[in-house]
């Protein structure tokens, strides 16, 4: 008497009876799975790193570099002198003088017309996204776009201003949107929209970034399935193996 063959949804129709195939195709997934997030991730680091390094060593005078002391050169030197660079700049700025140097320098780009927006926009930037206090792309919410039917994620930014609340139609408030694109979500659509209008999604920004640039193959609270994919795979593996062992335990039927 024969093993009973595993179903047909876990063992692919499309390889040879053998199962090999299958068997070193999803031991190659699997390695894929593991090995790919960790190469990726430490390549973006080192790039990182890298980037930080060779843009501010070259403002450190050479008799301060390790590598002058040392035979070989010591990767994220310079994104440690950067860090500290920007706390002791961070310190300085909050006393009175610090904050006094700053109100100058302010003062003397004001004067300049076309170093001045480019210098308040990207500020007031800044200052929105790392603010404690700041509350810019918190929050996810759905807007019925592009036509009825159709829903969008936006995130949830500020609301306007006195000057342009007071001249939008209808009435309720107003809050400003971003709508991002897919699969790059740092371009998009900006506009206003009634705030009745909005439906409020209990997810995190970063999810819903996930789900855009995944085009929706990561769904928010997926994670544990996804966790899973190895296992699967590996299980996969195995049905092809008791498949193929089937298959040669099968008696040669005689013409």
């Amino acid at each position: 008497m024969t093993e009973p063959l595993p179903p047909e949804d876990i063992v692919e129709n499309d390889l040879p009876p053998s199962g090999l195939g299958a068997r070193l195709r999803n031991y190659f997934l699997t390695g894929l799975v593991v090995a790919g997030p960790v190469a990726v991730t430490a390549w973006l680091i080192t790039a990182f790193v890298t980037w930080v390094d060779n843009w501010v060593r070259p403002l450190i005078p050479e008799a301060y570099r390790p590598e002058t002391y040392l035979p070989w050169q010591i990767p994220g030197s310079g994104l440690v002198i950067a860090l500290v660079a920007l706390t002791l700049l961070g310190f300085l700025t909050a006393n009175l003088v610090g904050r006094t140097l700053v109100q100058l320098g302010d003062k003397l780009i004001d004067r300049m017309p076309i170093v001045r927006p480019i210098y308040k926009t990207i500020k007031q930037v800044f200052q929105m996204l790392f603010s404690k206090s700041g509350t810019s792309f918190r929050k996810v919410g759905l807007v019925e776009f592009p036509s009825p039917g159709m829903w969008s994620l936006v995130f949830l930014s500020q609301p306007p201003s006195h000057d342009v609340a007071s001249r939008l139609p209808g009435e309720g408030d107003q809050i400003s949107v971003f709508l991002p694109w897919t699969p790059n979500p740092t371009t998009g659509f900006f506009f206003y929209v009634p705030r009745s209008k909005i439906i409020d999604l209990d997810i995190p920004v970063e999810a819903a970034a996930t789900l855009i640039m995944s085009a929706g193959m990561i769904q928010p609270g997926a994670h544990s399935e996804s966790t899973n994919g190895m296992p699967a795979m590996a299980a996969a593996a195995r049905a092809a193996q008791i498949a193929t062992q089937a298959h040669q335990k099968e008696p040669v039927k005689e013409m």
